[in-house]
Formats: C-alpha cells, structure tokens, sequence
C-alpha cells in the first residue's frame, strides 16, 4: 500500500489548524548550515529561522547536515525537509510543519557536498548542536590530540570525520578563495560555548598550519549563546498520532514544550537573522544566563534523572510528581542561586517557578535514561562548578552530593536501557556497584577528569563517597527525606 508522506504537494491538504509555512520555499536560500540535525535543533533554532523567512527573511534557510547517522536524512528526504513540531501542554496539543530546512545531508557519507554548501559564498552562518562529547576535549579541557578521528582529519583534510575537521576546512578554502569566513555559532550546553570552540578551531588548525591557526584566530567570530527547549525523543506513538491528524505520513516529527528562550551575543560579521522579532534575546555577554541555565534547569534535569532512575521513575514528569525529588528539587535550587552572578537581575525566583511547571508537564515523556547520557561531559559544568564554589565558601553540600553520589551509583547498572557515557570503555560498569564508594568515585572522577586541579577535589571526592555510601547503606529515600526534613527545620 502507498502511504502519502509530507511534502510541499501536501502542505495544502492538511487540516485547518495546523500552522504550515506560507512562503515560497522555492525562493528561499541557503545562508545557514547547520551541523547536529537532530531533534533539539529541529525543534528549536529552525523553528526561530522560519519565524524569520515567513517574515520575509528569505536569505537564511537551513541546510542540516547530521556528522555520522543517516537516520534524519532518510526521514526528512522524501519531504523535502519538511517536518512538525508538536508543542505539547497537559492535553492541548497544536502541530506546526517547519519549512526552514532545505536540505539534509549526512556527512559521512558526502563530505564533499557539505564542504561546498560550507564554502559557498551565500553560507554566512554555521551552527552547530553536536552534544558536548563531540567537541573532543581531553580530561583538561583542550582538544583531544590523540583522537584518532582528529589524527584522520589533520592527515586527510578533505575527508573530514569531525566538526572541526569541517569546520577548518571550509574555513580554509574560503580564505584560500578569498571568500570571507563564516560565523560560527555553538548551540551545545557548553560554558562560554563559543569562546571554547574558537580554542579548539585554533588548536585544531595549528596542527595543520601556524598560518591558518592565526586567521581562525584572528578573523573568525564564534559568539557565545545559551539555547533553552525541553525535546523529548519521539516516540512510534508520537508518529502515529502526528501523522493521524495530518492525514499524511511524517517520518520523524518532533514532540516539544510551549517553552523556548535564545540568548545570543551579538557579534555576526557578514549579518545574521532577525530573529529578536520572534523572541531572541541579544546581549553584549551570555555568561549570565547561561551560567543559570545550566545549573538551575540542566543542573536539576540531571538530579531528577539519576535519582528517577534510582526510583524507578521512566520520565521526568514521573520523578518531580514524587514529592521527595519534587522537594529535593526545590532545595537544590536553594543551594544553587547564591552561586550565579548577578542572581537577582536575572530573576532566578520566576525561571525556578516556570521550570517547576516544566517539569511537571505530562505531556512530555521525557526520558530520565536519556537525560542521563554523558553525565562525565555534563556535570563538570551542571553540578560539580557550583559544588567547588561552595565548597571553597564553606557552605553545606548535601544535596549536590547526592546528586554526584546518584550519578556514580547508576553508572554501576548495567540493565538501563538508553543511558550510555563516555566512560563506557574505560573500566566495566558493574565493577562499580562492587566496589567500596571511595574506590568507586575516585575511579569515575579520575577518569572523568572530574576537579582536576581544584584545590577542594580531595575533599569532594571523600564528601561524594560518604554520600554513596549513605546512598548504599539506607536507600535513596532515606536520604531524600532526610535533606527535605532539614529544610524544613531551618
């Protein structure tokens, strides 16, 4: 049986309710490519840049290019790159197919065609949603020199494997063409995101030329910009009942929250969207918002992830509907707005409450397993920074312990499904439940490069394995009750 897919021939068969782009698409170009099509970027920046063309901002369409999987390239081919966002609250469900992507490409298996699309004078803009393993950091922080898709990449330069590896190149080319570089913009959970992919870029291209390393560094704009929208994975269940209110077939639409906030530093050289017209905020310096994102929502998603997976909770709608993660929660923001500069400018008291609401949505099915992917490359900046800094001002940490302590106790199971880390490899995850906590955490901050350097590692690493061995001993409510009942003490 031939099933109808959506594309542009369909767009004017579709019910009335459903948004769907009012422009020519055909008169759209290329200013953007975009490296990580995955659902977060989908859901999130192409949705901004369709606000922009719909508005008559036709330069700016995306062409999505996913590193390694073709997955979202055979879903979104056969629709011409058209797909829908389903923003989701309680039951109220409302469905937008998203035109700004034009194109998809998989890179790994057409490298070439990325590289021209990337050097093509009308590209302006590369963005990038790669997930923080994919910068190819080393345990300090700098690029991961030894790593043998970098190694492939400074020895075959036009066959690129990584993000950098593309993004050096194409910057190469242009400058040997005398085409002016491209911006490139990191959308990844990242402090300082853009400061610390303009080091990597340099330290990646000096590995190839002192000459180019200079250019990228000098000539090359990398703001730095904070996202926010909370994409669950989709689910078959998702697909079917998408498709059944369009009445055709979507490969792969995109199931979100009403929520979305972008926060950019304003530095685009060859111009960029106008996209402060649909809710983009400009600003001379993200660190603010960013530093509060990442504690106070990135932060608590992965405390509700490792404690729901200790719970036997499925989503976070799940956990924060438990009253003891739902009160751990609040306390932990307590202990984490003292640590944000500039805390009352930023309104940390409304974003918690709105975040509380987030969380609370049922509508999502937000996996804990998947939240709790590469806690070794998130908690450096979601937990263990504020942990260090209240450590060094002698404040109490019995909560950002717990979340530490969570953390390591479920890298110890084997049997959830979904949760991977990069540590996986380096030493067997059912060895660590076998362990005493002290061995157990200095193991997994060790090879995490968890604080190294700090001066208050020593004392972490001992706090973290106290709290384990709590964690062991009483049960994960216990000490859950316990922090709540000292709250409410004071």
């Amino acid at each position: 049986m031939n099933i109808v897919r959506l594309g542009p021939e369909a767009l004017a068969t579709l019910p009335a309710d459903v948004l769907r782009p009012t422009y020519d698409r055909r008169g759209v170009t290329a200013g953007i490519v975009h490296l990580g099509a995955g659902a977060f970027h989908r859901a999130h920046q192409a949705v901004f840049i369709d606000d922009c063309i719909a508005a008559g901002d036709a330069g700016w369409g995306i062409v999505a290019a996913s590193l390694r999987s073709p997955d979202t390239g055979d879903a979104l081919k056969p629709q011409r790159g058209l797909y829908t966002v389903a923003e989701r609250d309680g039951a109220n469900e409302m469905l937008r197919v998203v035109g700004s992507v034009l194109d998809v490409l998989t890179a790994s298996q057409a490298p070439d065609a990325l590289l021209a699309r990337m050097v093509d004078p009308r590209t302006r803009l590369v963005t990038l949603t790669i997930t923080e393993k994919a910068y190819l950091r080393d345990a300090n922080g700098d690029l991961d020199t030894a790593h043998p898709d970098i190694l492939s990449d400074v020895a075959t330069p036009g066959r690129p494997r990584t993000a950098h590896g593309f993004l050096v190149e194409a910057l190469a080319r242009r400058w040997k063409s005398g085409i002016a570089p491209f911006t490139v913009l990191s959308c990844d959970n990242l402090p300082a995101n853009g400061r610390v992919l303009h080091r990597l870029l340099i330290e990646f291209a000096r590995l190839r030329s002192v000459d180019l390393a200079d250019y990228i560094e000098k000539d090359v704009a990398c703001p730095s910009c904070m996202v926010d929208r909370i994409v669950p994975a989709t689910t078959d269940a998702d697909r079917a009942r998408i498709s059944a209110r369009l009445g055709v077939a979507d490969a792969w639409p995109l199931v979100t929250e009403l929520f979305r906030q972008w926060v950019i530093e304003d530095h685009f050289p060859l111009g960029r969207p106008d996209w402060e017209r649909f809710g983009v905020t400009m600003v001379d310096d993200v660190a603010p918002y960013e530093t509060m994102k990442l504690r106070l929502l990135n932060g608590a998603h992965s405390a509700i992830a490792y404690l729901g997976l200790l719970c036997g909770k499925a989503t976070v709608a799940d956990a924060f509907a438990d009253p003891s993660i739902q009160g751990f929660i609040q306390g932990l923001w307590t202990d984490l707005v003292p640590t944000l500069e500039s805390a009352d400018a930023l309104g940390p008291e409304d974003y918690t409450r709105k975040l509380a609401a987030r969380f609370a949505n049922t509508a999502l099915k937000h996996r804990t397993a998947q939240i709790a992917n590469d806690g070794s490359q998130k908690l450096p900046q979601r937990i263990v920074a504020a942990t260090l800094q209240r450590l060094a001002a002698g404040k109490v940490c019995g909560r950002l312990a717990l979340v530490l302590a969570a953390w390591v106790e479920a890298l110890g199971s084997s049997d959830v499904e979904g949760f991977t880390d990069p540590l996986d490899g380096r030493f067997r995850r059912e060895s660590l439940s076998e362990m005493p906590p002290q061995a157990a955490v200095e193991l997994v901050f060790d090879a995490a490069g968890i604080a190294r350097g700090a001066a208050e590692k020593g004392h972490l690493i001992d706090m973290v394995a106290c709290t384990l061995q709590q964690l062991r001993a009483e049960g994960v409510y216990a000490l859950l009750l316990r922090l709540n009942n000292e709250d409410q003490g004071k």
